[in-house]
């Protein structure tokens, strides 16, 4: 079994507001509060993902030197 296979139960204070909101939509979507929450982290998460894959892209863009080239430079202080 891995971490991935395990649910975890998680206790998170929400303002009165939050709590109010959750429930109705819950109501309009017929799904449990819980359920509206797994779903909204679900989707914070992936939303994370992409950004960080947005911002690593280019990153080497503006330097003078290529990835490999650099990759090389730091590896021949490597002792033989």
């Amino acid at each position: 079994m891995t971490m991935g296979d395990i649910a975890a139960r998680t206790t998170v204070d929400h303002p009165a507001e939050q709590v109010t909101r959750l429930t109705r939509l819950a109501r309009r979507r017929q799904l449990a509060r819980a359920e509206v929450i797994r779903r909204a982290v679900m989707e914070y998460l992936q939303r994370q993902g992409d950004q960080l894959a947005e911002e690593a892209f280019g990153l080497w863009r503006d330097r003078s030197e290529d990835g490999l080239a650099y990759q090389r430079r730091l590896r021949d202080e490597w002792p033989p």
